[in-house]
């Protein structure tokens, strides 16, 4: 089997439906991708130098422990198609003349490929949504789905795992959000529409075999009900949603479970963003000022640190 060197990275904020869409791609005949996020692929290429030459098959046993350093839960459990063996893989891909981080981390995601009998592989790692040039540069055919939400519902969700994403308030889960959101759309402008497509996670619950065909298009791959008839997880996890069956009704969330206080706040710090994707604002989204601004910060600080030491 020939494996594409087309990978796929689907970005975006955190808690913006990444997962259901990571499910939804990975049941696509040709496409493989993990159940979970990577997050060493950014770190393993600005650290590139300190792996010296990896022509060296050392050098690549260095990479691989790295690797396994950063992400030993995805490499153990996330990766179907192959066993994560760090002497077994130092041979092959000294054997295969991986000498660069990029064909290293490439080579790996196309045996995991192909052990999962798939011709294209890809990964869900959401912050990767503000390195779209960095993995550009390391993949030049690479090409971006941005999965984008409305805020105040990823501030939701975000609450419901603060310690994970150190948000404690919701000035500071808005622009948290936003960070990710401007960031991402700013890049993506620049990459253009072959290599970037937004997609709503809204309209992948409204009309899910719409939303799914466009990124089929996009990714030059044909439409497979597969996508829509997705394999579920297993277990319930952090994501017990995708046990189920894509859940209409799981978006505007915010409307009766925050308080008007909340939405205030929110839609004053990051209403412009809000508008230009769509989202109605419901309140007058007066500009917060910025010794109110300080505070927040100070409040989200202050509680980090406290989660962290104690």
């Amino acid at each position: 089997m020939t494996i594409s060197n087309n990978p796929i990275f689907i970005v975006g904020a955190p808690r913006s439906g990444t997962t259901l869409l990571q499910y939804m791609l990975r049941s696509h005949p040709n496409i493989s991708l993990p159940t979970g996020e990577s997050h060493f692929i950014i770190p393993l290429y600005r650290d590139a130098k300190n792996f010296g030459d990896l022509k060296k098959a050392e050098n690549i046993r260095r990479v691989l422990e790295a690797m396994y350093e950063k992400s030993a839960d995805f490499l153990d459990t996330d990766i179907h198609g192959i066993k994560f063996d760090i002497d077994r893989l130092t041979t092959e891909l000294f054997n295969e003349g991986k000498n660069s981080i990029p064909d290293i981390i490439s080579a790996l995601f196309e045996k995991n490929a192909l052990g999962d009998n798939k011709q294209r592989w890809g990964d869900k790692t959401p912050y990767y949504v503000l390195h779209m040039k960095t993995l550009l540069e390391m993949f030049p055919s690479a090409q971006f789905i941005h999965l984008i939400r409305d805020g105040r519902d990823c501030a939701l969700s975000m609450f419901e795992r603060k310690h994970d994403f150190y948000v404690y308030n919701t000035f500071f889960a808005a622009k948290y959000w936003e960070i990710y959101v401007d960031g991402g759309r700013r890049i993506g402008k620049e990459l253009g529409d072959k290599i970037y497509h937004e997609v709503r996670y809204e309209d992948l619950l409204d009309a899910p075999e719409d939303t799914l065909r466009r990124i089929c298009a996009f990714l030059g791959e044909p439409f497979s009900d597969n996508v829509l008839n997705f394999k579920k997880s297993g277990s319930a996890g952090k994501t017990p949603l995708l046990q189920k069956s894509v859940q209409k009704d799981n978006q505007a969330k915010w409307r009766s479970k925050m308080s008007s206080r909340q939405i205030a706040t929110f839609e004053g710090a990051v209403g412009d963003t809000l508008k230009a994707l769509g989202y109605p604002l419901v309140t007058n989204a007066k500009l917060i000022s910025l010794p109110v601004k300080a505070l927040w910060r100070l409040h989200n600080m202050i509680l980090t640190k406290f989660h962290t030491i104690f």
